[in-house]
């Protein structure tokens, strides 16, 4: 039970660091003197006037002798205050500090500090206990209750101090409530990192690598001060304990911010807001987390978001994501997530990124069964509609849309840019292949705009795929186009009456990729169900096979020539023959989603090798590795594509007429994305239920514009025009 202690008089701002964790030829100052080298002669000691008239001004000391000043130092500045231990205070002249038109004027004004360095032109005012903090220049701190430090003060990393137990180390549980996918935060952890971590639970050597450098990354000795960046305003708050504060940080009315590190600089400030408890987390740069948010155990990386009452628990939130109103615990999100909606619930998951939940939307559903619950994994571009509620253990493919349900049991889902649905009315599971490409092709093209130009991260640390056509993507397609010439050939021999099985699975396979490839009429009225795609007996229907077929094959043609062009463009030398020379070779099927950065599956097993054996000895070096993977990223993109290309024509190899088809059969491509952005983004200027809220047309356009008028939809015309133009220039210059 916690009891207040009586100590002796005297021994505020005094031995900080317990005498038996204090290294030799150390004292209590040698780590703040280290953090905060300024040259010796810049401090003095009082003069006997600025003695009086600090004394006259209302100010006490414990020991006068204990507070240092520079030469440039204005006693009339300090008021009110009272002062215990080695306190250092830096520039103090009769000035005026402003932030959005709060001004305050500089010096210390009615506060207690206790063993601090304070920067120059400070302005501390009503802080009622400040204690073993490092203050940068032109700061502001003003209505505080409390803000100090602990000896043994971690700033939310993952690490043991001297003397520390095993049992006080803070984990994430990431991915899994049972706390089988643990991992330790430290600042500069990226979702790469975590992905790894998390995942890779077998590879025992690399885990136990991770432990030691992440403890190795920090200083395991007792002392460290907290410290406050050059020009931070923290204002209104009530408690601040072991918080590492960066420049430029603007906090105002938290409620709790324990155990922290705060990135912060002045191109990436980072804000934190009114009624915000953040305890045991590392946030990265210029984020910002406002009213009411609760955060514990978290990771939240570089400009992501917290708002409007949002709660983060043992979970990371990877770059560029933002979560308002709702609940996540214990996941590990890619970046650029988007989450704003009221009452959704997200648990367990690793989401891929590039996500965007609805309102109500519950994903990991409780209790379907005595034991803990388990994980659902979700691909890139996952979004459950308004009130979708799936359980564990369910896994998507990438670009899956779920229409609003309760889906009674748990799914995998293996064909991307699918619509799911769950059709009470038939007491069936349906999904639209492809329904991304040939039904909302406006928001599938604009994606990999809106991440691009919402990316404002100036360290890009975390290298991201933003382009929804990827290797990862591509290989989902074309697994997904086997299965639905398998399950389409399986329906065919049903249709005749016979039995599936015994049959010979390739023979299924030739037989559906005939009828695929023949008119759509010959299987309309074929009932083609999908296999394994949910816990339970009912029907799992595939609707519109044709169609997604085919524009499953317009997808992988549109991702095969875009990237062959990108090869052409960065070689301005090469022809057809010189290309094919450079990227022919077997297609790499396997792919890691990295946290964003997309790596073949060997140079992952061989990070993974180098990490466990110690030739990656530090995250320094891992990160490196990151960077070097990203570099060849490129062509290795490339050499994919252009054995997707060679598939897609049947051969290993592609001749001159082959290569000339593609680029025509691109051009029409192009002209159908081109016609679908501004077909599914017109719907809505014609649905006349949106029509009917406005008493005109004209006012409706004087509110929303036209279709015409939408700056994307002008950008994808524009893009067209360019792509037709450089396929022109190449058939007829190239080719």
């Amino acid at each position: 039970m916690d009891r207040v202690s009586i100590k002796p008089a005297g021994c505020i701002g005094k031995q900080f660091i317990p005498a038996e964790y204090l290294r030799p030829d150390h004292d209590e100052y040698t780590l703040r003197n280290q953090q905060n080298p300024q040259p010796l002669p810049s401090w003095r000691h009082l003069r006997v006037d600025e003695l009086e008239q600090l004394v006259k001004n209302g100010n006490n000391a414990d020991n006068w002798d204990e507070l240092l000043v520079t030469d440039e130092f204005d006693p009339g500045q300090v008021k009110n205050s009272s002062f215990f231990g080695l306190v250092r205070i830096g520039r103090l002249r009769s000035a005026v500090l402003e932030h959005h038109d709060f001004r305050l004027p500089t010096g210390i004004w009615n506060s207690m500090i206790v063993s601090c360095d304070i920067g120059n032109d400070v302005a501390i005012h009503n802080v009622s206990y400040l204690a073993h903090y490092i203050i940068g220049d032109r700061c502001i701190l003003a209505n505080i209750d409390e803000m100090h430090m602990t000896d043994h003060a971690k700033f939310g990393n993952g690490i043991l101090k001297d003397g520390e137990p095993e049992s006080v180390r803070v984990w994430l549980d990431l991915m899994n409530e049972a706390g089988g996918r643990r991992v330790m935060p430290f600042d500069g952890m990226i979702a790469a990192d975590a992905y790894l971590w998390a995942k890779y639970r077998d590879d025992t050597a690399m885990l136990e690598k991770f432990k030691l450098y992440t403890q190795s990354k920090f200083d395991a000795r007792r002392g460290y001060y907290g410290t406050v960046g050059n020009h931070c305003v923290i204002k209104n708050s009530n408690i601040l304990k072991d918080v590492k504060i960066g420049s430029n940080a603007y906090i105002k009315g938290a409620n709790k911010l324990k155990n922290l590190t705060i990135n912060s600089s002045a191109q990436e400030s980072t804000q934190i807001g009114e009624g915000v408890e953040l305890v045991n987390g590392i946030i990265g740069y210029g984020c910002h987390i406002f009213y009411g948010c609760k955060a514990v155990r978290f990771v939240l990386a570089d400009h992501s978001n917290l708002k409007y009452g949002a709660r983060l628990i043992n979970s990371f939130l990877g770059d560029n994501s933002t979560i308002s109103c709702c609940e996540t615990l214990n996941n590990l999100i890619f970046p650029a997530h988007e989450q704003h909606h009221n009452n959704s619930f997200l648990i367990a998951s690793v989401v891929l990124g590039q996500s965007n939940m609805a309102a109500g939307a519950t994903i990991g559903s409780n209790h379907n069964s005595r034991a803990n619950d388990n994980e659902v994994q979700a691909g890139r571009g996952f979004w459950p509609g308004l009130c979708t509620s799936i359980k564990h253990s369910s896994r998507f493919a990438s670009f899956l849309l779920l229409a609003k349900g309760d889906y009674p049991a748990e799914l995998d889902i293996p064909l991307p840019f699918s619509l799911l649905n769950n059709n009470t009315s038939k007491d069936q599971l349906e999904v639209i292949p492809a329904y991304w490409w040939r039904s909302n092709m406006y928001a599938l093209a604009r994606n990999t705009w809106k991440f691009q130009s919402r990316d404002k991260r100036l360290n890009k640390v975390q290298h991201i795929e933003i382009d929804s056509l990827a290797p990862d993507t591509v290989e989902e397609i074309l697994h997904a186009r086997r299965l639905l010439e398998l399950w389409t050939g399986k329906a065919d021999v049903r249709r005749a009456g016979q039995s599936v099985d015994g049959v010979d699975e390739s023979a299924l396979i030739q037989r559906g990729r005939d009828l695929l490839n023949g008119p759509e009429e010959a299987i309309a009225e074929l009932e083609v169900l999908g296999e394994r795609m949910e816990k339970s007996c009912r029907k799992a229907a595939i609707c519109k096979p044709h169609k997604g077929y085919h524009a499953y094959g317009q997808m992988l043609l549109y991702y095969a020539v875009r990237n062959l062009l990108a090869y052409l463009e960065n070689h301005p030398g090469a022809d057809f023959a010189a290309m094919q020379n450079a990227l022919a070779g077997p297609r790499q099927r396997e792919w890691v989603n990295l946290g964003g950065q997309l790596v073949p599956t060997p140079q992952v097993d061989t990070l993974r090798a180098d990490i466990g054996a110690g030739v990656l000895d530090s995250w320094e070096a891992i990160h490196h590795r990151y960077d070097e993977l990203w570099q060849v990223y490129p062509l290795e993109k490339q050499k994919h594509a252009f054995a997707v290309l060679c598939e897609l024509f049947g051969g290993q190899t592609l001749t001159g007429d082959q290569w000339r088809e593609a680029l025509k059969q691109s051009v029409e491509v192009q002209n159908y994305v081109c016609e679908q952005v501004y077909q599914s983004r017109k719907k809505d200027f014609d649905n006349p239920f949106r029509q009917a809220t406005y008493r005109s047309l004209d006012e409706m356009t004087a509110a929303i514009g036209t279709v015409e008028d939408n700056d994307f939809v002008r950008q994808v015309r524009q893009d067209t025009e360019t792509y037709k133009q450089q396929v022109e220039t190449l058939l007829n210059e190239k080719c």
